[in-house]
């Protein structure tokens, strides 16, 4: 990721893609659509078993919990690429930013990033991001909540539309039960029918949606600065 446009245009198609699969286990529980098997006994075809749709049902959160982690993963990158490319260096940044990077630095290996510094002023920004550091499988909207406080953007959302990530924990919950195999796809499946997963996949896209608006308004109007070290 380069930017934040980009950020915004993979979003975009990965929300597409999500969903299509929503709609069609819309259509799958409706009949619009059948998944059906040719009997090998007698050529007849018969309906796929209840306990696949399930399944389908459950793997419906590990899409959507697959989109908010890309999308919040990516938004964050989105950051730190703007301050290389614009050459901010670590005297410029706001405070909440320089105590993420010195505490991120404290991770590295001194002998690994010393051939990577020319200008410590400016290199100590890039070398004190992690992509795969931000995150561990555990994002909902609290955690959203405290990087936009750490960063320093805002995590503010129109409630009506988007409940404010509240959905996010469910997602994350049934996406950490079928991760570490507490509960069976079957069960996860089982509790939701197709056009309330619909509603809460569409809460959940325009939470993303404000979220990262919100990010891209932080970088337009350049508030990783410190402001109050600005000659």
């Amino acid at each position: 990721m380069a930017n934040i446009s980009l950020v915004f245009q993979d979003f975009n198609e990965r929300s597409e893609e999500v969903s299509k699969y929503f709609i069609f286990l819309q259509d799958l529980e409706q009949e619009q659509v059948k998944l059906i098997k040719e009997s090998q006994v007698n050529n007849k075809a018969k309906k796929i078993d209840n306990e696949l749709e399930k399944t389908l049902k459950a793997s419906a959160y590990l899409l959507l919990y697959n989109l908010i982690e890309s999308t919040i993963k990516n938004a964050i990158e989105a950051i730190f690429d703007e301050l290389q490319n614009q050459g901010i260096s670590f005297d410029g940044i706001r405070p909440e930013l320089k105590k993420i990077i010195l505490v991120n630095l404290k991770r590295r290996n001194p002998d690994k990033i010393l051939n990577e510094i020319e200008d410590i002023s400016l290199d100590i920004v890039k070398i004190g991001f992690n992509r795969e550091e931000l995150f561990s499988g555990n994002i909902d909207s609290k955690l959203i909540r405290e990087k936009a406080k750490k960063y320093g953007f805002s995590s503010q959302t129109n409630y009506e539309n988007t409940t404010n990530g509240e959905d996010l924990y469910l997602v994350k919950n049934n996406r950490n039960d079928l991760a570490h195999g507490i509960k069976s796809f079957a069960e996860v499946g089982n509790h939701k029918g197709a056009d309330e997963l619909i509603e809460i996949k569409n809460k959940v896209v325009q939470y993303l949606k404000e979220i990262l608006t919100n990010i891209q308004r932080y970088i337009d109007n350049q508030e990783y600065l410190d402001f109050n070290n600005t000659p």
